[in-house]
Formats: C-alpha cells, structure tokens, sequence
C-alpha cells in the first residue's frame, strides 16, 4: 500500500541557508548604519525614501519582515499541497526578487541631467573598472547577487556556474541599454556588464552547496516513496 510521505519541516540546509542569508543582511545594515540612519527621518516624513540610494537601502531593510512573512505563507501553501523542498523553493523565490529589485531600482535611477544629456557609452573592457572605487566596485558585483545566489535553488536548469553567468551578463546588457534608451545620465559600460555578471556567478558559487544538493531531491523522493510503499 502507498502512503504520501507528510509534508516535512524546514531541512537543516534550508535552515542553515536563512540563517546566512539573515546574517549577510545583517551585516549589510551594519556596514551602511549611518547612512540609514540619515535616511530614516526622512524616509518617515514622507520623502526621500526611493529617490536616493539611502532611502531605497532603508526601505528594503525595513521590508524584511514582510519578505519573511512572504516565504512563510509560500512554504506552507507548498507543503499543504505535498511539495517537496517548500522552504528552499519559497526561499529562494523571495530572495530572487528581493534582493534584486532594489538595486535595480537604484541603477535606473535618473541622473541630474536626465532627458536633457545624450546617453553615453563605453566600450572598452577594463577602461572604466581602472577607475571604478571599491564601493562602486562592491555594488556593482551585488547588482544581481541575489539571482546568481538564488536562482540555481528554483531552477534546475540554471544549476550551473556558466549559465548563472550568462543570465547576469544578459540582466546588466538589458539595464545598461535601457538607461542609454532612456537617457537617464549614467553611463552604458561594458565594464559594469563584467562585474555584475561575475558577482551573479560568485554568489553562484556560494549557493553551490545547497543547489547542487537540491539536484538530488527527486531521487531522495522516490527512495522515500519506495520506503514508505
């Protein structure tokens, strides 16, 4: 006779997986305390809050309970419905767009001379990373951190370091030609194409213990079904 295993709680890689991804945030607030700091009042009177940096760092900060609230009513939907792995698929849904629409939302922010300034363009590999800052540096690698962190652990098919790779090059190619279409006064580089892919593709990496693991859950599966017949 078969039996459908119970839904099954968060596994200890799921849960060793949201206690880093709580810990990197974390320590994110705590490396930008004094500029959130600063954008809180203002934030709280009504302004500011998504047309600088700070406001959109502070706003997305301050959203985290809702985002965990998110993955949780996911999770338990999935494992009402017998899904397999309902918190690392929550999980990793969540952490995709959240973690990656903020900095989308920051590098589509318009410069002062928006509309009025031509888009401009560099082409030239390596010409603009010689002069990028460490900041400048850090947040680019962090554009599409989350997808490359995340995205192997809901799909598959994109369970591989040179694909992540690709997804992060074609994201940043899409977000530098629609500010050289929008004329938002900022700078189509090719070098921030190559930094932001690497940082989907190092984050890629640092998942690869819990995705790579994930690829094994369909067999795990069908071994607990044949237990459990």
């Amino acid at each position: 006779m078969n039996t459908s295993p119970a839904p099954s709680a968060p596994s200890r890689r799921t849960i060793v997986l949201a206690c880093l991804v709580v810990l990197g945030l974390a320590g994110a607030a705590f490396a930008v305390r004094g500029p959130l700091l600063m954008a809180a009042p203002r934030c709280l009177a009504g302004h500011g809050c998504l047309d600088t940096f700070n406001g959109v760092v502070f706003v997305t900060l301050a959203g985290l309970p809702l985002a965990a609230l998110l993955v949780w009513a996911l999770a338990r939907l999935r494992r009402a419905a017998g899904v397999e792995s309902a918190w690392r698929l929550s999980l990793a849904e969540v952490g995709m767009v959240y973690g990656t629409a903020p900095w989308l939302w920051m590098t589509m922010m318009p410069g002062s001379g928006a509309g009025v300034v031509p888009g401009r363009l560099s082409l030239v590999p390596l010409r603009d990373l010689v002069t990028m800052s460490p900041l400048g540096i850090g947040g680019n690698l962090l554009v599409f951190a989350a997808l490359g962190f995340f995205a192997p652990l809901r799909f598959a098919a994109l369970a591989s370091v040179p694909r992540i790779l690709a997804l992060g090059a074609g994201c940043s190619i899409l977000v530098e030609t629609a500010q050289y279409v929008f004329q938002l006064d900022r700078v189509s580089s090719v070098d921030d194409v190559l930094v932001n892919a690497t940082g989907a593709a190092l984050a890629a990496l640092a998942s690869r213990r819990w995705w790579r693991a994930a690829e094994v859950l369909p067999e795990e599966a069908r071994e607990r079904e044949v237990n459990n017949s």
